[in-house]
């Protein structure tokens, strides 16, 4: 599935004021590709802004060391967004996952575009320049740039990388392909580090990150021969070792390190209410497809999704739509 990139560039040479977002709860795909197409489009003289729904995560701020990113409502009002002519949405193309921002994208005038790289989408009212066949969004920031004609620099290769490793699970996933130790390559020409990317990602743990993995593990359970994981975070849990929300990343693909787990599943309790939903598959059971019956989406192989109510209520309701599917 290829992408437009005529077609976009022609939407970029036509404009000089860009307005970017993504996600809320963002991980480093959408940070470093915010970051990384905004210096893209600095490159060639544009104005950019990126605004998210949500704060970064603490754990992931060093990607962001000049901080850039604003949060709507708290850094940035609706009313400083007027003057915008693009608004870019990367790495989603889902309401649900906008949060504030969608107000942003309901009332703005601005041309509207998405650059993604995942299979569920809702009509966002924007031209969409996909590939779902990409294993990252940050690779199409890299496509966006040779369009463009920019030339990569170690500023914007930093968080890119971050973004591709990331979400390729350090190049260990199936999305993996040669053409991603290609971009990988042009992104280590250009100055990314990739030792001190890991080091900032995964060796700067607080105790309390540290005891909430020891929590996730301990709640951990297994059902239909081995094949099915399960785990759960409360609020108190959160309480008790002192983690942060943000601390729950990635913290579900630890369950499938489990010798014969096939597809695994984590509820975050939420602190406004209800649950985040995390779902990993090792299995011919696509990920998207359950989070679809929960208004959430993403990919075949991870994909995400929210659920209201307890946890009493939640936990059977979710799990019994997967069972179903995994028998």
């Amino acid at each position: 599935m290829t992408v437009n990139w005529s077609r976009f560039a022609e939407i970029i040479h036509a404009h000089e004021r860009f307005l970017l977002t993504s996600h809320i709860r963002p991980d480093c795909d959408a940070l470093g590709s915010e970051l990384g197409m905004a210096g893209v489009l600095e490159a060639i003289g544009k104005r950019v802004t990126i605004v998210n729904g949500m704060e970064t995560p603490p754990n992931l701020a060093f990607i962001d060391p000049e901080q850039r990113i604003k949060v709507i409502n708290e850094d940035i009002q609706l009313a400083d967004l007027d003057d915008i002519e693009v608004l870019m949405v990367l790495d989603t193309s889902a309401w649900a996952q906008l949060g504030p921002m969608g107000d942003v994208i309901r009332s703005t005038k601005a041309k509207k575009i998405v650059v993604d790289h995942h299979v569920s989408e809702d009509d966002l009212g924007t031209e969409p320049f996909k590939n779902t066949t990409a294993e990252a969004t940050g690779r199409l920031v890299v496509e966006a740039a040779e369009e463009l004609g920019v030339t990569l620099t170690a500023e914007m290769a930093m968080p890119i990388y971050a973004a591709l490793a990331t979400d390729t699970g350090w190049f260990r996933f199936g999305s993996v392909t040669s053409g991603t130790y290609q971009i990988a390559a042009k992104l280590l020409k250009a100055g990314a580090s990739p030792p001190d990317i890991y080091r900032d990602l995964y060796e700067q743990d607080t105790l309390g990150r540290v005891k909430l993995r020891g929590t996730i593990l301990a709640k951990t359970e297994t059902e239909l021969d081995g094949r099915l994981a399960h785990t759960y975070v409360l609020n108190e849990d959160f309480e008790r070792t002192g983690a942060l929300p943000a601390d729950t990343e990635d913290a579900i693909n630890m369950t499938l390190a489990i010798a014969g787990v096939q597809f695994a599943v984590i509820f975050v309790e939420q602190a406004t209410g209800g649950f985040k939903l995390s779902f990993r598959s090792r299995c011919e059971l696509q990920c998207n497809q359950i989070a679809e019956k929960f208004n959430g989406g993403g990919h075949k192989a991870a994909a995400g999704a929210f659920i209201e109510g307890s946890f009493a209520d939640a936990q059977p309701k979710v799990l019994d739509v997967v069972r179903d599917a995994m028998r």
